[in-house]
């Protein structure tokens, strides 16, 4: 059965809209990863600072909302069972250890972290385990430990230089390298946050398999996720008061979160609280790391190949239906065979 000319046309019109529009709201989502971010913009030195001048001052109304509790998570891909950590990875904990002696540490075997997940939260343990990566468990949990616990959640290539008590006196934060998605390598919250709430109700539906595995870790429970949950979170909230307006407004009127920066560019605010192991992390890295590292590092010239490619498509497009429309067109009969007709 052929299809009529016109609704073929139709039929790839709609098409080529369905794709020009999925392409503008992915570049809207990368926009949002890379280029802004909603929230509270908070240096380490302004942390530290604050947590000083409250300590002068004596202000006793300074309230802690982060429990004294840091969370590690270590699942060993390479040889299950084994939950010995690594040299290097058990030096970066202990450096939290010494510096903070008054807080309590956990340490989230493989193991650990599937009981926790079948008893508190036995409906998300058929995704937690048909995950197609490891390392999508060890993201996912750490949001369900935010959730439940609270405390500082760190990865076991970060370290601390300092007491991270400042920290405690923000009800939730991330940390920002100040280029590209906001990161979960450090995470520190209140316990029963509704950003936590949010964020792990919609693992189910963001737990997509797509061609790429960065592009599954990333974004079914990895960085770009947590970023997409940070921006849908505060795009819910009211507008934040200013000026005169702020201080005549109640207490709690507040609700963005706070984004504490780990810059590593030259230049950037020091680090007071946190250290990082030189050459760690990585260990869930797939063949398509590379080419999305080199895509990040040359982010415009990205958009210019992506914007000519859907140019080009489109060109094509047009092409392929103005081709068929003059193939299908009526012909003029030669006199010849005109005359052999009659």
């Amino acid at each position: 059965m052929r299809i009529p000319l016109r609704i073929s046309v139709v039929l790839w019109a709609i098409i080529l809209v369905v794709l020009l529009g999925y392409s503008i709201s992915r570049l809207l989502f990368f926009k949002s990863i890379f280029f802004a971010h909603a929230g509270i913009r908070l240096t380490q030195p302004q942390v530290a600072t604050a947590a000083v001048e409250s300590k002068e001052a004596g202000a006793s109304q300074r309230v802690q909302h982060i429990p004294k509790i840091i969370h590690n998570v270590f699942h060993n891909w390479h040889v299950p069972g084994d939950d010995t950590l690594p040299k290097d990875m058990a030096e970066m904990r202990q450096t939290c250890i010494d510096t903070n002696p008054d807080f309590e540490f956990k340490l989230w075997t493989e193991k650990m972290s599937r009981d926790f997940i079948e008893e508190e939260y036995p409906w998300f343990l058929r995704t937690y385990d048909g995950y197609r990566y490891p390392v999508q468990r060890v993201d996912a949990v750490r949001y369900f430990i935010m959730q439940h616990y609270g405390g500082i959640y760190m990865d076991l290539d970060n370290g601390c230089k300092t007491d991270l008590t400042p920290l405690l006196y923000y009800p939730l934060w991330t940390t920002d390298g100040g280029r590209g998605a906001l990161s979960n390598n450090i995470l520190g919250s209140r316990p029963n946050h509704p950003f936590w709430h949010r964020l792990t109700l919609s693992l189910i539906p963001y737990d997509w398999k797509w061609p790429l595995p960065f592009v599954t870790i990333m974004y079914a429970s990895g960085q770009w996720f947590l970023t997409a949950m940070w921006e849908e979170y505060h795009a819910l909230l009211p507008r934040p008061v200013a000026g005169d307006a702020a201080k005549n407004a109640a207490p709690g009127h507040e609700h963005r979160l706070y984004r504490v920066m780990m810059d590593m560019a030259e230049g950037a605010d020091p680090w007071v609280f946190f250290s990082h192991q030189d050459g760690g992390g990585g260990t869930w890295n797939n063949w398509d790391n590379t080419l999305f590292a080199g895509i990040g590092d040359h982010l415009l010239l990205f958009f210019v190949v992506l914007f000519a490619g859907l140019g080009l498509l489109t060109w094509v497009s047009v092409r392929c239906v103005r081709r068929y429309r003059k193939k299908k067109g009526y012909t003029r009969l030669s006199n010849r065979s005109s005359s052999s007709v009659a």
